[in-house]
This record gives structure tokens, sequence and C-alpha cells, in this order.
């Protein structure tokens, strides 16, 4: 049998039931200092000696002007029921990416894993936001503070989204068109890239 397809009415409630659920964040950023800064402030404070190494590790930061500040390298749709991996390499082309699609079976519960590099300058309220729309119709829009992070070239961050619960019911079967974001305080973005999910009744059906 035929899905059958939301109207334009009924995308406008969900967007509205949505738009209701989310909070926002009222969050002044820090002023920028630069790696040197932070290293020569308060040099006799043990505590705070102990603290930026905790978030800047003991070794002196070296790295290719060339390379971004913050390079995201795959984001990865974390699902126990899942028959395989969900991972989309971030380091290719993105234009390659917006054909990617993502299925989901209906009402699974999920989580969204960010990796990520920081190279040179610690990053302030680093942010990662996406849109779903249907049809070009907003139906739900997500903010999710990541943190700040010292440079730590030689490894990765892993940032994991709390766990959400994937549409369910007849209306909501279908391909949804998402927006991520990966920013910061400065309103620098470290990348966007746009992806597919698709619901469905079953993994394969």
């Amino acid at each position: 049998m035929a899905e059958q397809e939301p109207t334009p009415e009924q995308l406008a409630e969900i967007a509205a039931a949505n738009e209701e659920s989310e909070g926002s964040v009222n969050y002044k950023a820090p002023a920028q200092k630069s790696l040197q800064e932070i290293q020569e402030l308060d040099k006799d404070d043990d505590s705070l000696r102990r603290y930026k190494e905790a978030l800047l590790g003991k070794a002196s930061v070296v790295t290719d002007p060339k390379l971004p500040n913050v390079h995201v390298t795959r984001m990865t749709l974390m699902c126990d029921t899942a028959p395989g991996a969900l991972v989309l390499d971030l380091t290719g082309n993105l234009e390659n990416i917006k054909k990617s699609t993502f299925v989901l079976k209906e009402g699974v519960d999920y989580k969204i894993k960010i990796t990520f590099k920081v190279n040179k300058e610690i990053v302030s309220g680093l942010r990662y936001t996406q849109t779903s729309t249907r049809k070009g119709v907003k139906v739900d829009k997500t903010d999710y503070m990541v943190g700040s992070y010292g440079p730590r070239p030689e490894e990765e961050y892993e940032y994991v989204t709390p766990v959400e619960e994937a549409p369910k019911g007849m209306l909501a079967r279908g391909t949804y068109t998402i927006k991520s974001k990966f920013t910061d305080d400065d309103k620098h973005d470290h990348l966007s890239w746009e992806w597919n999910l698709t619901i469905k009744k079953d993994w394969k059906d």
C-alpha cells in the first residue's frame, strides 16, 4: 500500500509542535584570546595551570598554518538496532553528501555523533545545529551546545547528542532533508553540510 503523503497543513502542524519544544539559550561569549595569551595568564596559579593543562595538554602545539582551526571529519548516526553502520565522511565532496540518505526505522532511538579536530587555538562555545525540512517545509530545528575545546591536532574529539526518537506513524514516514552546521561563539561556520533521512516502517521495506 502506498504511503500517505502529509498535506502542507499537516506539515505546518508538525513544525508548530516542534517550535514549542525549542528552548532558547541565553549565553554570552567570552572575549577571544590567543593560545599564547592564555598560556601566559596566571602562570603562578597552580590550580589554573592544571586546568589549562587538562584543556590544552602540556606540549606546545605546532600545526600546519594552512589547516583550519576546527576540522569536522565525520558524522555517525548511532542506533543499536540498525543493521549496519550509518557514517558520513565529511572530509570529501560535500555536494556528493547531499545525495546520501540514511534510513531509520520509525520510532527507534538514535543519537548523532560528530567527530572533529581542533588544530591551533582554543575554540569557545561550539554548537551543532540541524534543521529538518520535508517538501520544502521546515518541520524541526535543534541546537546542541557542544562546548569549548583546546587544540590537540593528533587527537579527535567526539560529541554525542542526547537520545532522540525517530518520528513514527504513517504521516511521519518519508524523506527529510537535513541541513547541519557546526559553529562557535564567534559565528565561525566551521562546516555546513546537507544530507537526507528516510523514515520507513521497517529497516528494509
